[in-house]
């Protein structure tokens, strides 16, 4: 009878790689496309995985590729090697009194605006880490965390029924924006003044819909939004085109073309809210993600952006 761990060892860290590559997207276009290689070379090297192992690791049904139960385990298996890896290159560089290795952060869209004011100084003073940015919506942020994909995460709403270490980024208050010329530009106004307004809004779950439904069941106000929209870019040319109105992290607004929009001044407003980085309470961290989470934490709370005039 085969041993059937003899089949695992005939597969090779570069089938691995590119079979992790394919779990992750379900995608083997998006795949070859990350690992700069021909569709064909990464279907040559899932088939020869696939022999070796004697077991399908993926199905597809219709146009969708989904992993089978065999594909699941060898993601987890293949992950942890990986994982073991990075920690080896990073204990030896440690030992020639060097900080090297990948940094794995894992970040909700919007902090996108945030994450490269961090990574910036952060990698000027550490040349050799590699950074993998990972931007996803909250909910699939948070499937990364539970099945723990990255070593750190960016939350302005960290789960709370997760047993996490979450250090303070910056203060990220969300604030009423309108579109330029706005006849309530320059008045202090209420709430009820506005809620008339088409209100335009992130989809349910979002980390910015979360806090501003916190922040209204505290004063008794209603969201009915007419639109909701998955991406804060589209809200933002929505509210330029005088689609509505919509309340938006200020940080999100930095890159904003001057004179397009303008924020409101509405009593209850800015909603107060901040940034977090994340890991698990349990995980040990690698030299690379405690040598980050140090710098974070050494650095202060960065200070919020104005929006443009």
């Amino acid at each position: 009878m085969d041993n059937p761990r003899f089949h695992t060892r005939q597969t090779t860290f570069r089938q691995l790689e590119t079979f992790l590559e394919v779990a992750e997207r379900l995608n083997v276009t998006e795949a070859a496309r990350a690992l700069h290689l021909a569709q064909p070379s990464v279907s040559t090297q899932i088939a020869k995985l696939e022999k070796a192992l004697g077991m399908k690791l993926f199905e597809q049904l219709g146009k969708r590729l989904y992993l089978t139960d065999a594909g699941s385990e060898v993601q987890s298996g293949a992950q942890e090697i990986f994982d073991a890896l990075n920690r080896l290159e990073m204990s030896l560089a440690k030992l020639n009194g060097l900080t090297v290795g990948r940094l794995r952060l894992g970040a909700v869209t919007t902090a996108k605006y945030l994450v490269p004011r961090l990574l910036g100084p952060f990698c000027s003073q550490y040349p050799q880490v590699e950074v993998q940015l990972n931007i996803a919506n909250r909910s699939e942020v948070i499937r990364r965390l539970e099945n723990n994909r990255d070593d750190l995460y960016v939350f302005s709403q960290p789960p709370k029924n997760l047993d996490l270490v979450s250090i303070p980024l910056a203060e990220n208050p969300l604030v009423v924006i309108a579109p330029a010329g706005h006849r309530f530009t320059g008045k202090r106004i209420s709430w009820e003044q506005i809620a008339a307004e088409p209100f335009l809004s992130r989809e349910p779950g979002s980390g910015t819909r979360l806090a501003i439904e916190q922040h209204f069941a505290q004063f008794g106000w209603s969201l009915k939004p007419q639109m909701t929209i998955e991406s804060n870019e589209a809200i933002k040319e929505s509210v330029a085109a005088a689609l509505g109105i919509a309340i938006l992290s200020r940080h999100t607004l930095i890159h904003t073309a001057p004179g397009n929009l303008v924020e409101l001044d509405v009593v209850g407003f800015p909603i107060p809210n901040r940034w977090y980085l994340v890991s698990w309470r349990t995980k040990n961290p690698s030299p690379v993600a405690q040598a980050f989470a140090t710098f974070v934490d050494d650095k202060g709370e960065l200070a919020v952006p104005e929006l443009p005039q």
